[in-house]
């Protein structure tokens, strides 16, 4: 009976041991690592439609906590040019899991395909995580036309979709028809919410993404500056960009590796926020517990500090400088 006692005990211990090897970085997170693939997704509009919006909020930068609550969220764009591949930095999903911090995830389709593992992973820790929307390779929505951008926006969303259903069948294959069906109801079926790459926009865009059915989400304090791999700096870093932060704060960062450092400074800023009270939701969340305060056009810290990026970069996500 002992030794029938101790092999159960191993083979648990053995199968949490594997279970936590998949979540480990190795030479697929890394840039450039897999090959660039610039073909579009297999389906290239998801059949889950979202409804128009019924009203055009424009673009929400923060939302203004009724009760004044010290709640923030943490946002991560995932996301590549279509001329090159880039990471995923687990250091980061890996310290969001093992703290139980809520966070968004804003995905290019792109960047879902080239790291379809990594994407099916995150949906499976929804209860603490959500993703979201940032274009198929990152083109810019005040230059691209009309159709361009529907393209971008709808492609993603049906990648989305196509990595939901791979993941939903691998449940089916090892755990049955009712674990599968119970997560399906756990996951949206398509991203409901929309980053801007760039935080670039124009009025046309505005409307555009409005109806199809996505909210934007900006965010108030852009919390990456520089390489934060020096923890002296990281930790500085994390103070100044606690200073920044108000309830109803959302956050920006980085989970595809650029800039560098993002992990570090998340452990210190995690700290700092955690030791001023604040507590941390999914933006979905966060948008339930008071008024959005919205811009028309969005922009990293000052109205206008975005436009350079017009004339530095290609219209389309190719990285093109003009």
């Amino acid at each position: 009976m002992k030794k029938l006692k101790f092999f159960a005990f191993l083979i648990l211990l053995l199968a949490s041991a594997s279970f936590a090897d998949e979540w480990k970085a190795d030479k697929f997170d890394a840039r450039r690592a897999i090959p660039n693939d610039i073909t579009p997704p297999d389906r290239l509009e998801p059949e889950n439609k979202l409804f128009p919006l019924e009203n055009d909020e424009g673009v929400i930068r923060r939302v203004k906590i009724s009760d004044g609550e010290r709640v923030v969220a943490l946002t991560f764009d995932a996301c590549e040019l279509a001329t090159m591949t880039t990471g995923c930095d687990m250091d980061v999903i890996n310290f969001l899991r093992e703290n139980k911090i809520p966070a968004t995830f804003f995905m290019g389709g792109k960047w879902m395909r080239t790291h379809a593992r990594r994407v099916k992973q995150i949906m499976s820790e929804n209860e603490l995580f959500e993703i979201a929307n940032h274009n198929w390779s990152h083109g810019n929505c005040a230059l691209l036309s009309e159709e361009e951008l529907k393209k971008q926006i709808l492609w993603t969303q049906a990648q989305y979709e196509i990595l939901l259903d791979e993941y939903l069948h691998e449940i089916y294959d090892s755990e049955g028809l009712e674990a599968a069906e119970e997560m399906q109801k756990k996951i949206s079926p398509v991203p409901v919410l929309f980053r801007l790459p760039y935080g670039r926009n124009n009025e046309s865009a505005l409307k555009i993404i409005s109806q199809l059915g996505l909210r934007i989400i900006q965010w108030d304090v852009a919390a990456e500056a520089g390489d934060n791999s020096n923890s002296k700096r990281a930790k500085r870093s994390a103070k100044k960009v606690a200073a920044m932060t108000h309830p109803g704060s959302i956050l920006l960062f980085h989970a595809n590796s650029v800039p560098k450092g993002t992990a570090n400074l998340l452990k210190f800023l995690f700290a700092e926020l955690q030791g001023q009270g604040y507590s941390f939701v999914k933006v979905s969340e966060l948008l339930k517990l008071g008024e959005p305060e919205t811009v028309r056009d969005g922009y990293f810290t000052t109205p206008g500090d975005n436009l350079v990026l017009d004339k530095k970069f290609g219209v389309d996500g190719t990285g093109r400088r003009k």
